[in-house]
């Protein structure tokens, strides 16, 4: 999944450190930081930070805003003509498809929208994907309450915010579907607590899916990966064998997503 030597050899650091700078920015709240938060929550020294802030305020990848640093109008300009998912996906493809043939079924990858929703963006599929699943998933929705992906985004909620936003009665797709909001909400704390999502015959008749966040180095939900089976080839026995294989995924995407973290 890394560089060979000879890309790795031609990687600018001050480039990686510019955008390890501007990852971080966008992590500050909208009034901004200063340079010398900046440069901690990077891992740079502080010269080296205002230097390369002063450059990118040059280019209009970022403004200051008195002794604050908020992202650019050049930035948001060029981000509004930039498709949000085709690099990652092509970048994540051959490791969703190595996941795929392990097991012979379907992954996907999910991204977290700004509507709290997710936009399902990437997927691969085993060479016997029929019957309960089909491919061309890709921008296709589903239900929060019935599917693992939407129960890891949902555990990222507070009790709080689910009872404002959920009904007490949810809507059932199958007779195993959680249609009591108070069911689901304990089972959410499950997910918290273990780490990935599951359902069960809850969607459709035989289907078994499980989900596992994927997180940045600040601890931020950025993607989940889910893989999904019907129960008569990807039965209950197989979960942990399946949950050990996805973390190895999981952890080969997030080096591939954040390699300059281990420079931080």
């Amino acid at each position: 999944m890394g560089d060979t030597p000879e890309q790795s050899g031609m990687v600018n650091k001050s480039v990686t450190k510019a955008v390890r700078l501007l990852r971080e920015l966008a992590a500050q709240p909208r009034t901004g930081a200063t340079v010398t938060t900046l440069a901690k929550a990077a891992g740079l020294s502080r010269p080296t930070a205002f230097r390369l802030l002063y450059s990118l305020e040059q280019g209009g990848l970022v403004d200051r805003i008195d002794t604050n640093y908020v992202l650019g109008w050049e930035l948001a300009r060029l981000g509004r003509n930039a498709d949000p998912y085709a690099g990652l996906v092509a970048h994540a493809h051959p490791s969703l498809q190595e996941l795929a043939d392990e097991f012979n079924e379907s992954v996907t990858l999910s991204i977290p929208n700004a509507q709290d929703g997710l936009d399902l963006v990437a997927e691969a599929a085993g060479s016997h994907v029929v019957g309960v699943l089909s491919q061309n998933m890709v921008g296709k929705h589903y239900p929060m309450h019935a599917s693992s992906t939407g129960k890891v985004l949902l555990a990222e909620q507070s009790a709080e915010q689910l009872h404002r936003t959920l009904p007490e009665q949810l809507e059932a797709f199958t007779s195993d579907t959680i249609t009591d909001r108070a069911a689901l909400l304990k089972e959410l704390g499950q997910v918290r607590e273990q780490g990935f999502a599951t359902i069960d015959n809850e969607l459709d008749p035989e289907l078994l899916s499980l989900s596992r966040p994927i997180r940045d180095s600040a601890g931020t939900l950025v993607a989940i990966l889910t893989l999904n089976g019907p129960r008569s080839r990807f039965g209950r026995a197989r979960i942990p064998e399946a949950l050990q294989k996805m973390q190895a995924t999981v952890d080969q995407l997030t080096e591939l997503f954040w390699r300059d973290s281990a420079d931080a």
